[in-house]
């Protein structure tokens, strides 16, 4: 297996090189493997191979035969690559979509997912007849308490873990109208899956209005949110709910492509 390695050519002696040189050594083997076997190979002290093996199985990553005492990566080291892959995909999907929202509400429109219990815009379509002073960026982090799209993402939470998360991150106010208690929250969360969609009513930001629009997998998880967002005097919620059967259809068709079918 080729050795990873620095900028300079040499072998990278980082605990993070060398934690995936053993994962790409667990991938490249179709049999679980002894601890010994990938010491040799990879030219690395036992010790530190067990030390990254134990922090592998701790996570889930790895799993140790209880007979033989060989080790193989599980399918949890497939998820990231999913996720990746996802999120990378659902961009070229959406776009079309999000141009189309921007162009019926003439205002910014955003898709987002989830990271580390936050929301994390990764595209943007601006609009192109009006300009929005925003927050709203690629690679902007955001919580998910008090934005459209993060309420949508809390959808996929039970309450232990809305607990979790709460403890978490907390309910920070942002404004006199953003949620700050559980117990409002829980009742919005109900309100969203009756509606099918949420609002950030200046919750995050004075002067800003926003819909966001869930995205599902094939098993109707949230994976994403799209958004549109403009200043209040222009997306007064009478607007919104005119142009809303059309944004739905939009957002339906985007959906159907996705390749969720409920």
């Amino acid at each position: 297996m080729e050795k990873a390695t620095g900028k300079d050519g040499t072998q990278s002696n980082h605990s993070a090189g060398k934690l995936l040189m053993i994962i790409e050594c667990l991938a490249d083997k179709s049999e679980p493997v002894r601890l010994m076997d990938i010491s040799k190979e990879l030219k690395m002290n036992s010790s530190t191979v067990l030390r990254f093996l134990t922090a592998l199985v701790d996570n889930g990553y790895a799993k140790q035969e209880p007979e033989t005492a060989r080790y193989s990566l599980t399918y949890k080291i497939c998820t990231l690559g999913s996720k990746v892959s996802s999120h990378i995909g659902i961009k070229d999907v959406a776009r079309p979509y999000m141009t189309e929202l921007s162009m019926l509400f003439g205002e910014v429109v955003c898709l987002a997912v989830e990271q580390d219990r936050e929301v994390i815009y990764i595209d943007i379509v601006q609009s192109s007849t009006k300009m929005l002073r925003s927050m709203q960026r690629i690679g902007h982090i955001a919580p998910l308490h008090c934005t459209a799209i993060g309420k949508l993402l809390l959808l996929n939470y039970t309450d232990e873990q809305l607990d979790h998360v709460i403890a978490d991150k907390g309910l920070t106010k942002f404004t006199e109208s953003t949620i700050t208690t559980k117990e409002q929250l829980v009742e919005e969360l109900q309100s969203i899956r009756w509606n099918g969609y949420a609002y950030d009513d200046e919750e995050c930001e004075i002067g800003a209005r926003c819909i966001a629009f869930p995205l599902y997998d094939v098993e109707g998880k949230v994976i994403a949110g799209v958004s549109v967002t403009g200043p209040t005097a222009r997306m007064s919620i009478k607007q919104i709910q005119l142009k809303l059967q059309p944004a739905l259809q939009i957002i339906g068709r985007l959906r159907k492509e996705l390749g969720y079918t409920g």
